[in-house]
């Protein structure tokens, strides 16, 4: 087969792979390993030169360790060393003892058991750290041990690349060897970055200088290659150089702007990495031995688990937290794969049982995010101290909110949150804010916001933030599913509570609207609407004009804002007595207007924008639309208008 034949087929059937696992919500990473398992020598034998596939993926940790050398920051390591140096280095160790305590005991040498133990250690940075930021749980105290625990880890693989391919030496020359591939790499390294710190700042300064795009690409690419190459040529690995390059870069100011230049490389060649990996993965010894494989899952969940919690225990961690971490950090992690080919290559155990903990620690990273999204309900079960937090911060939560009325529910305190408050400050209307940032609470608490700590995805959450008697709530994050999560906890509780939403674009507009969304306000239509009105401005176009265009934008996209923007040119604004407002009117059972058209109720001096009808919301509905029970009828129109029609619909209770 052609190196172009080669690459050809790789890309083709990872193409097809990462959309197939993307269909059905999945990483790509298990798109690159199905692809691998299929084309591999272990199933249709479509890729005959492994060994170039095998070279190719070799760039791929290459990069990966770069990037890991990028995020290797001094600062960030000295605020985080109690969780880094001691919680995230101790697990590593007592995993590495563990394991190899069982490994010998099932026959296998020290050595080999040592070498499983790392890759056994090891959980995925980049599924882990992804859900944390998704679940908005970066800060709280089991995200920041898991980070730290994380961090541990990717630091330690280095002298674990190091060090295993010296274990699978003769006894009487492994302790000779991993000595002088200690003594290399810290002379290497002690080169390098006392030397290399001036040199590369210099360095890349003068190619920036440049002022090309291609050429400050390929120094990335001279750098990383080339420190690679030197370590490689001093018997060390490949990755090892990549790290310090990225270590020497961290440290300048070029930093940002090289990850995003070698992020495609890196993707790219990271899923060739997890192709090659699927290739060793042999379908008939999993089969055959299915059983064993589904007992190692379990027993490196249930080890690592143990091993965590105590960890964490010991480190000052409460129990719940001590326990979410035992839960996220469980599964393996893609830097295993890359300790077990190094085992492979050093021929520190047989090909089935590799491919026996290749298997297992497949299955587990698969089932990380399943373990993830029931860990709350795990902890609750079964953590007496989560019971009585929970019911502290619903009673704090509730005596917080108990004596406001007709308040706002903000969910979320970010820089969005922080805005509206300040509005509603001004208008003298009351709020409660609710988010999940420990520190920007206690923060906001001491300047005297209503800010209190809670998920407001939470139903009890909402209870005690008294969203039955808010008279809106407004959801200042754009994260779609945790906002259907609250739109449906309201509709449930307050069927005619209006909630407001902010989302990223239009894309989701009609999931949130069929939800049961008062409005949806997309960041990019206001950027766009602002942008446009700024430049119309400078470039000569009144004011005025400037002010009824942007009306007209927001009056067409936004039902709510109809007729509320002026020109500066137009009739003096009117008073709020003969503002238009809007109201929600929820039918109750009794009420004169079941069974009657919009029509047949003649309405006057009002406009029914929405109706929302078993949690669908109709927009403009017309004359002949007969109202039901339990329909939330949304009233547009003076506040006088307004309650005389809420009177009407509701004649009869």
């Amino acid at each position: 087969m052609s190196s172009l034949s080669l690459i050809l087929l790789l890309l083709m059937a990872s193409v097809l792979g990462v959309i197939l696992v993307r269909r059905i919500n999945m990483p790509p990473m298990f798109g690159y390993l199905l692809v691998g398992l299929l084309i591999g020598p272990h199933a249709l034998s479509l890729l005959k030169n492994v060994k170039a596939a095998n070279t190719l993926a070799e760039f791929g940790v290459v990069f990966l360790m770069f990037s890991i050398g990028l995020e290797f920051s001094l600062a960030r390591l000295y605020t985080m060393r109690k969780t880094v140096f001691g919680f995230g280095m101790a697990q590593v160790l007592v995993t590495m003892t563990a394991v190899a305590g069982i490994a010998m005991a099932f026959g296998l040498s020290w050595q080999a058991g040592l070498a499983f133990g790392g890759a056994v250690a090891m959980s995925s940075t980049a599924v882990l750290s992804k859900l944390l930021v998704e679940r908005r749980e970066l800060q709280a105290p089991h995200g920041r041990e898991v980070m730290g625990v994380l961090l541990a880890q990717d630091l330690l693989v280095v002298p674990l690349l190091i060090v295993i391919p010296a274990l699978g030496q003769p006894a009487a020359d492994m302790a000779a060897e991993v000595g002088m591939a200690l003594l290399k790499a810290t002379v290497v390294l002690g080169i390098v970055l006392f030397v290399g710190q001036k040199l590369m700042r210099r360095w890349f300064h003068i190619v920036a200088l440049g002022k090309s795009s291609e050429l400050f690409v390929l120094n990335v690419l001279l750098v990383t290659l080339g420190l690679a190459y030197v370590t490689e040529e001093a018997g060390l690995s490949l990755a090892l150089g990549a790290f310090v390059a990225g270590m020497l870069i961290s440290e300048t100011e070029y930093r940002h702007q090289v990850e995003e230049d070698i992020k495609p490389f890196r993707d790219v060649l990271m899923g060739l990495f997890f192709v090659t990996i699927g290739m060793m993965l042999n379908p008939t010894v999993i089969w055959k031995n299915f059983w064993l494989v589904l007992l190692l899952v379990i027993a490196v969940l249930i080890v690592k688990s143990l091993i965590v919690f105590t960890l964490s225990r010991l480190f000052g961690g409460g129990q719940s937290t001590a326990m979410r971490s035992a839960l996220w950090l469980a599964a393996g992690g893609e830097f295993g794969f890359v300790l077990l080919t190094e085992i492979a290559t050093a021929r520190l155990a047989q090909r089935p049982i590799i491919q026996l903990v290749l298997a297992a620690l497949l299955l587990s990273m698969m089932l990380a995010p399943i373990i993830v999204h029931w860990c709350d309900r795990l902890v609750i079960r079964f953590s007496a101290s989560e019971w009585l937090a929970r019911s502290m911060q619903l009673t704090q939560l509730a005596a917080a909110s108990i004596a406001t009325q007709k308040h706002a529910v903000l969910c979320g305190f970010g820089r969005s949150g922080q805005s509206l408050a300040r509005i509603l400050n001004q208008e003298g209307v009351g709020y409660v804010a609710l988010d999940v940032d420990p520190e920007r609470v206690r923060e906001a608490a001491k300047a005297g916001e209503t800010v209190l700590f809670g998920d407001a995805g939470r139903r009890e959450n909402l209870i005690a933030a008294g969203v039955k008697r808010a008279s809106v709530v407004v959801i200042t994050f754009a994260d779609t599913p945790k906002a259907e999560k609250i739109l449906h906890y309201c509709r449930e509780l307050r069927p005619d509570l209006p909630v407001l939403v902010r989302t990223e674009d239009e894309r989701d507009l009609p999931r949130l609207v069929a939800a049961g969304a008062a409005e949806v306000v997309p960041d990019a239509l206001e950027a766009s609407l602002m942008l446009g009105s700024h430049a119309l401005l400078l470039l000569g176009v009144p004011l005025n004009r400037v002010m009824r265009r942007a009306q007209q934008a927001r009056s067409t996209r936004y039902r709510l804002l109809r007729g509320f923007f002026k020109g500066m040119s137009d009739a003096p604004e009117e008073t709020d007595a003969d503002s238009a407002r809007m109201s929600s009117v929820l039918i109750e059972a009794g009420a004169f207007a079941i069974g009657q058209s919009l029509e047949a109720l003649a309405l006057r001096d009002v406009e029914v924008s929405a109706i929302r009808r078993h949690g669908i919301r109709g927009l403009e509905p017309g004359p002949e639309t007969r109202l039901q029970q339990g329909d939330v009828v949304v009233l547009l129109g003076t506040p006088a208008a307004v309650s005389a029609a809420e009177a009407k619909l509701l004649q009869g209770i």
